[in-house]
């Protein structure tokens, strides 16, 4: 996309991971893989209203993020934490939110 090239790389990974935060389920489902450290796709189904095949969607969203990490495992996918992304998003949140601070005109 033409329009991109005028963004930087950090401002476009900050949207990146806001965008896969944009849900309250993907905060949930980030929630509850970090309690356990480890989490089965059907565990997640568990804690959450919703469909397993929608929890998968909202799996797939913060897997394709960087935010999770997973693999299959016979029958089950399991997902954890990608604790080097979280880092790297409230890093950059971090930064971004100072910055706003330091335009404040009110």
């Amino acid at each position: 996309m033409k329009s991109d090239k005028k963004y930087s790389n950090k401002t476009k990974k900050l949207a990146e991971y806001c965008k896969a935060l944009a849900h309250p389920a993907r905060i949930e489902i980030l929630k509850t893989v970090a309690k356990k450290n480890r989490c089965m796709c059907g565990e997640v189904v568990e804690v959450l209203p919703l469909a397993q095949s929608t929890v998968s969607q909202h799996l797939k969203e913060l897997k394709k993020s960087g935010l999770i990490s997973g693999e299959v495992e016979g029958p089950k996918s399991c997902y954890c934490i990608n604790w080097k992304e979280i880092n790297q998003f409230s890093k950059l949140i971090n930064e971004f939110s100072e910055k706003l601070d330091g335009y404040k005109c009110c």
